[in-house]
């Protein structure tokens, strides 16, 4: 692992010796320079100019890196990179089974990727996707700030199956409005929480604990983490929009995601157990807000969100057919094993998938594919 160490050190150098970002007023605020010590990158997301956050589920925190990569352009050109898993694993002196690729995030401002990998030690690795080139991000001597959640699940916790609880105290994550949103679990008697922390950060985060209708299981739950979600409007109002294994589609509105509040969730749709949802993006096209929805057992979901503003129910009673599906309508794309996906501008998808021959191919879907 000896050229992994050497990436990790210069690898991406020159992002470093880019002009310094003029950052919104106080943006930087409690930022250091240093190495921050990431232990794991599970989550990640962008801010404001170039701000990237990395959710750490092992050390149970939220770092913010200033990636200096800032530069605008609207459009970006379509990407298309085949066997990206083969070309990270050369990179980084190993073979394709000794990575996991763990999530991909578009820099909004750039339209560079960012991809988090994990090796086989465990090392975690942040890289950059800049058309065709890849380059392996410094996380040595940068700009930075952290912090630590509250609550966290102890390091050597586990849940009735004997699976360690502190892999989910960062589920996925979002920057939205000034804040940086975050999903997973807490060491509270209602484990499944919410967490709105405001950016730059200080002392304050906000947490909310949350309990949802499982249609597929029968039950009302507290303990199982949202798996991925996103923020959208729907008639009018703001809300959180997730999604759990088995694959419920639960409404909570962001008003009532107060401090200290418990949360009962609107389930507007079940659309099937075994299966466990992989990523969440909003998309528009023409007059249509969609909510596009990756999965690990099924192909990827299509839900406009005049759909789910004219579903007025709630799921409330079992699905009794197993793998059977309920609520608020949506389309399944013929597209599968998507792994993760990301806006990578207003009318291009960015999707890692697993090809059918097994090829692991990053590549742009565009507009017909909405």
């Amino acid at each position: 692992m000896k050229k992994l160490i050497f990436f990790l050190a210069v690898g991406a150098a020159g992002l470093l010796a880019i002009a310094t970002t003029n950052h919104t007023t106080g943006q930087l605020d409690g930022f250091m320079n240093g190495s921050p010590e990431i232990k794991s990158i599970s989550t990640l997301a962008f801010g404001p100019d170039g701000i990237l956050f990395i959710g750490d589920s092992k050390s149970a925190s939220i770092f913010a890196i200033d990636t200096k990569d800032a530069t605008r352009i609207e459009k970006s050109p379509a990407i298309e990179i085949k066997n990206i898993d083969q070309k990270i694993a050369a990179l980084l002196g190993t073979q394709p089974q000794n990575i996991t690729i763990l999530d991909i995030a578009v820099n909004p401002a750039s339209k560079n990727v960012y991809c988090a990998v994990h090796s086989i030690d465990g090392t975690p690795v942040l890289l950059k996707i800049s058309g065709d080139k890849i380059d392996a991000v410094n996380l040595k001597d940068i700009a930075y700030s952290s912090v630590a959640l509250n609550n966290a699940p102890a390091e050597d916790a586990k849940d009735q199956r004997g699976r360690p609880l502190r892999v989910s105290s960062i589920s996925d994550l979002s920057f939205y409005d000034g804040k940086v949103m975050v999903s997973g679990l807490s060491n509270q008697e209602f484990s499944s929480t919410f967490r709105i922390i405001p950016f730059p950060f200080g002392n304050k985060q906000d947490q909310s604990s949350l309990e949802i209708y499982h249609a597929a299981h029968a039950q009302y739950e507290t303990a199982a983490p949202i798996r991925t979600f996103t923020i959208g409007e729907l008639g009018g109002k703001k809300y959180l929009i997730a999604s759990y294994t088995c694959t419920p589609l639960v409404l909570f509105p962001l008003d009532e995601l107060k401090p200290g509040t418990h949360v009962k969730g609107r389930t507007v749709g079940e659309f099937g157990s075994g299966n466990s949802p992989l990523d969440m993006i909003t998309m528009k096209k023409g007059d249509d807000m969609l909510l596009i929805m990756s999965n690990s057992n099924r192909p990827v979901f299509k839900v406009k969100y005049k759909n789910i503003e004219s579903y007025q129910g709630a799921l409330t009673t079992p699905v009794e057919e197993s793998f059977a599906t309920a609520g608020v309508n949506f389309i399944q794309l013929p597209l599968t094993n998507v792994l993760q996906l990301d806006k990578l501008d207003d009318k291009q998808i960015l999707v890692l998938q697993r090809r059918i021959n097994g090829d692991l191919d990053l590549w742009t879907a565009g507009d017909r594919w909405l």
